[in-house]
């Protein structure tokens, strides 16, 4: 399908999607959400693509939710941030589910869906000027997308409740130095960092990372012995 919203690049094995409402620091309204939910399949589907990268347009990432649309839908506001999410969720799955690499490329301000957005790659990298903030209860929500799935496991229950009811901005140092970013690059090579990566990543043992990547998600829910079992099984697939 033809974008609005979203920038698509697929070069030598490494498909690059942008988030592209810079206006708007890349909030997340209906379109860029269904956008987004329809790029991820297409690259999941797409058996040349061995690598995903998920970046912004512009000085953010992604500020969350388009809190100025919502307010145009007052009337049916149940109805539209339903099926909104229902979109961010369905990409934020299947960025965790296919069977290759994801790196999320936070180029700037990464706030409430947006912050959850990041969160949803394998590899989570940072420019040093971008900033993450939960941001929901500053406008009396609570966490949707994939926050409260990932953050307590990289940060603590007790961080990830600090972060959502104080609404503290973590630099990306200190996103760092929790363990929410993997790597951070100074903005003047940010992007021939996050290139270089997802080079390295897509001239990789592409198989072998999405099983690595199913057997680590599904970990958690597992007995050491129900795990050991499905290693078992996925050592046995070529």
């Amino acid at each position: 399908m033809p974008y609005e919203k979203i920038l698509l690049d697929v070069h030598d094995g490494v498909a690059t999607i942008i988030l592209h409402r810079p206006e708007a620091y890349n909030a997340l309204d209906m379109l860029l959400a269904t956008e987004l939910h329809d790029a991820v399949v297409t690259c999941s589907e797409d058996v040349t693509v061995r690598t995903v990268v998920l970046t912004g347009s512009g000085r953010a990432f992604c500020a969350g939710g388009d809190v100025k649309g919502f307010s145009e839908q007052l009337e049916t506001i149940g109805k539209h941030v339903k099926l909104l999410t229902l979109a961010l969720h369905a990409a934020v799955s299947r960025l965790v589910r296919m069977p290759k690499p994801v790196i999320t490329a936070v180029n700037g301000v990464a706030a409430g869906g947006g912050m959850s957005l990041a969160l949803a790659g394998d590899l989570i990298v940072a420019t040093e000027s971008a900033r993450f903030t939960m941001a929901y209860t500053q406008i009396g929500a609570s966490p949707d997308g994939s926050s409260s799935f990932f953050l307590p496991r990289l940060v603590g229950v007790k961080r990830a409740l600090e972060l959502t009811f104080l609404n503290r901005v973590l630099s990306a140092r200190e996103a760092l130095e929790w363990g929410v970013v993997n790597q951070v690059f100074p903005d003047a090579h940010f992007q021939a960092g996050v290139q270089q990566l997802a080079t390295q990543l897509a001239q990789g043992p592409t198989q072998a990372y999405g099983r690595a990547k199913a057997l680590f998600y599904s970990s958690s829910s597992e007995t050491l012995e129900t795990q050991i079992r499905r290693v078992r099984d996925v050592q046995g697939v070529t």
